[in-house]
């Protein structure tokens, strides 16, 4: 049987890329090829292609498959995480348990639909367990530091990403979740949130949010993009188990958790003196630049959909 709704949006999302990648040759011609924005948006465009034709199958064929792209992130984005955080010989045991026990054993807990223990197994059990096992090297300097740091890079990383697939397992009732179309939503929200600040920020933008943290984020951009991001949700609300009020304030949600979610993370950064997390994907930085907002808003809107629409 034919899954009508993730095909809509798929095919919907391959619409407006390729419009997308039309307008951003035209300006380059325009242009002249010499412009650092306009190279800077068709890379983002390109980058884009790749992402969607990476991520849509893998959500198509399965739980499994969804479950394992995410995992696979986690992954690449703690790396990174952890690669500009500064650790000492005391910390390779709790780094060693990180990737290899925390994130397989929590994603394991996604695809099992364990939910008591998926929500509790990093915020409490990792919280204790990882610094007892730095503390078996009796390393003290920056001790605390050095565990904080490596305590967030997991929650943020590995439990806040692996709450995109967990919307997979959602037993609302009257609405298929394994299917992915409530997935395919959020992320099309939640990046497309990200996409039109970016470009209403380019086009509006003068007023700053935060110059120091993330110099080009503006309220222009935050406010048209957001606007827009959040009309569009609502606009979809056909494809959710929400009514059009109910997608249009959880869309909200989504750009306003996903927004600090990147305002947090650009402090982060900041703080250990980088502009990125890393530059595997052209015109995006690294893997945890494209996370970033997911990862502090697919927490919050898994938890709501899940109070409000579930037994």
């Amino acid at each position: 049987m034919i899954n009508t709704p993730f095909w809509s949006l798929a095919f919907g999302i391959v619409a407006f890329l390729s419009m997308a990648t039309l307008i951003g040759r035209a300006i380059a011609w325009k242009a002249g090829g010499d412009n650092a924005t306009v190279v800077n948006l068709n890379q983002r465009i390109n980058a884009w292609w790749i992402l969607v034709a990476v991520t849509l199958p893998f959500i198509a064929i399965g739980r499994t498959t969804a479950t394992a792209l995410f995992a696979i992130a986690s992954f690449l984005a703690l790396r990174e995480f952890l690669s500009l955080t500064p650790t000492r010989p005391g910390d390779r045991l709790a780094m060693f348990s990180a990737f290899f026990v925390a994130i397989p054993v929590q994603f394991a807990l996604v695809a099992m639909d364990w939910y008591g223990l998926f929500s509790i197994l990093l915020p409490v059990y990792g919280f204790f367990l990882l610094p007892t096992a730095s503390t078996l090297a009796q390393d003290t300097e920056d001790y605390l530091s050095r565990c904080a740091k490596i305590q967030w890079a997991i929650m943020v990383c590995v439990y806040g990403v692996s709450h995109i697939p967990a919307l997979l397992f959602l037993p609302i009732a009257g609405y298929d979740t394994a299917n992915g179309t409530l997935l395919v939503y959020f992320l099309l929200v939640a990046q497309l949130s990200d996409v039109l600040q970016y470009v209403c920020g380019k086009l509006f933008g003068k007023s700053k949010v935060a110059p120091i943290l993330s110099p080009n984020k503006t309220w222009e951009g935050l406010i048209g993009g957001g606007v827009l991001a959040t009309l569009v949700g609502a606009a979809l609300h056909g494809v959710t188990p929400f009514t059009a009020w109910q997608a249009c304030a959880l869309s909200l949600v989504v750009v306003i958790t996903g927004f600090f979610g990147g305002l947090i993370l650009s402090a982060v950064k900041r703080s250990l003196g980088a502009k990125d997390w890393g530059n595997g994907i052209p015109g995006h930085g690294g893997v945890l630049d494209r996370l970033d907002s997911l990862a502090f808003s697919a927490p919050i809107f898994f938890h709501l959909t899940r109070y409000w629409f579930t037994p």
